[in-house]
């Protein structure tokens, strides 16, 4: 699967919420059903597993700058929950 389209694709179509003050309100509320986390997080608590043991997180192995881009956005993206995957197959990252 070629992730930066998956990521697009679920932007377009479904909701995804962006930023780590948004990723955690949707991690907290149990909305999210996958947390997507670059390597340049600056909160450290979104990788802690038993924090949101239900909610799978995917190490997005670039940084803030390349998970942006990727989202085909022009500025950096520390962290990004997907609260409904729209017609991308996002989720199949589990």
């Amino acid at each position: 699967m070629d992730l930066a389209h998956a990521l697009k694709l679920a932007l377009q179509t479904g909701k995804v919420r962006i930023g780590v003050t948004e990723t955690l309100a949707a991690a907290n509320a149990k909305q999210a059903k996958l947390l997507v986390v670059s390597s340049t997080c600056p909160d450290k608590s979104l990788t802690q597993k038993p924090k949101f043991e239900k909610i799978p997180i995917y190490q997005y192995p670039g940084t803030a700058i390349e998970l942006g881009a990727a989202c085909g956005k022009p500025f950096p993206i520390s962290a990004l929950a997907v609260v409904d995957a729209g017609s991308s197959a996002i989720l199949s990252l589990e």
